[in-house]
């Protein structure tokens, strides 16, 4: 699981003639832990951003909102042509030049390296997911991403799994993918919340990935300097007692 920070990136409407009353400014951000919001926000904006949150929470940077996968994307514009209809089905002609729409058009809410030509070569144009304000006048943008992982309310015990998935990798250098679930004793795989198995390990690897705390390699996995860092953040960071139960992951 991991923790989210909603971002204040653009206003595409014009503030000079209706401006913010919640006064927000580029730069103004949002987070979420894993149990608490912080930050200051519209009220009119919550609701669109908690479902976002909730998915980012749960897939982090796998995440995909379900339009960016229409390949409409890479198409350029077109314009009505009933004759190319025995083409293509529908009547339409290609417009093979790139339209800078004007200052506060609605065409300016799209990606605007998308529908363009040359059309662009990424495939994540509709990737990164938004929210709007529902005030159009103003129409503030904010970008929602998955920063970290997330070690607060129940995502606790799984996250400290995941940094004894860390511990083991530092004290063997590398690891197959398939092979961590062995390096774990037995107390620890069955005693310790939640107990581990061969899919929970690979969905907790798979986060670890995302955020480049390990590499993984033809299958291999290793902890990368990042990762090195966020484990010993952690270590350090843990109360005496905790500390020492955690140093049984050094076997």
């Amino acid at each position: 699981m991991f923790q989210v920070r909603a971002t204040v990136v653009a206003f595409l409407g014009d503030t000079g003639l209706y401006p913010c009353h919640m006064q927000h400014q580029i730069g103004d951000q949002v987070i979420f832990d894993g149990e608490s919001f912080h930050g200051r926000l519209c009220p009119d904006v919550w609701s669109r951003l908690v479902p976002v949150v909730e998915a980012l929470h749960q897939a982090g940077p796998r995440y995909f909102p379900p339009i960016a996968y229409y390949p409409f994307w890479h198409a350029p514009l077109s314009v009505s042509a009933p004759e190319m209809k025995k083409y293509d089905g529908l009547g339409f002609r290609n417009v093979l030049r790139t339209v800078v729409p004007p200052r506060y058009h609605m065409a300016n809410l799209v990606n605007q390296e998308a529908f363009t030509w040359p059309p662009s070569e990424r495939l994540d144009l509709a990737a990164k997911p938004a929210i709007i304000c529902p005030d159009a006048r103003t129409s503030m943008v904010m970008t929602v991403e998955a920063f970290d992982l997330s070690e607060k309310g129940f995502d606790t015990p799984y996250f400290r799994r995941q940094m004894a998935i860390l511990r083991k990798l530092r004290a063997r250098e590398a690891m197959r993918k398939d092979k961590i679930l062995e390096s774990f004793t037995k107390h620890e795989i069955e005693d310790i919340y939640p107990a581990l198995s061969q899919p929970l390990v690979q969905r907790l690897v798979e986060e670890l990935e995302c955020l480049d705390y390990v590499s993984t390699e033809q299958g291999t996995c290793r902890l990368t300097p990042k990762g090195e860092a966020k484990l010993e953040s952690f270590v350090a960071s843990l109360p005496d007692e905790d500390r020492v139960a955690f140093e049984e992951y050094v076997t």
